[in-house]
């Protein structure tokens, strides 16, 4: 029963990322277009670091909500 719980809020939570992505090129196409341009050209250790600092504010908030 707990693990179900888990799928649940792990598949609640899969879902909310997916209309969450899919706003900006709902909304805005052009400006996404602009901000893949922009992303593509940064170095591979800039990704990682903004990745890394964005999985540690999602933990955070995370905590702080649960």
């Amino acid at each position: 029963r707990h693990m179900n719980v888990v799928w649940q809020d792990l598949l609640a939570a899969l879902a909310l990322v997916l209309v969450i992505e899919g706003m900006v090129p709902f909304l805005n196409p052009q400006s996404l277009r602009r901000m893949l341009e922009t992303v593509s050209q940064l170095d591979d250790r800039t990704l990682r670091v903004t990745g890394f600092i964005s999985m540690l504010c999602g933990v955070l908030l995370l905590y702080i909500v649960r």
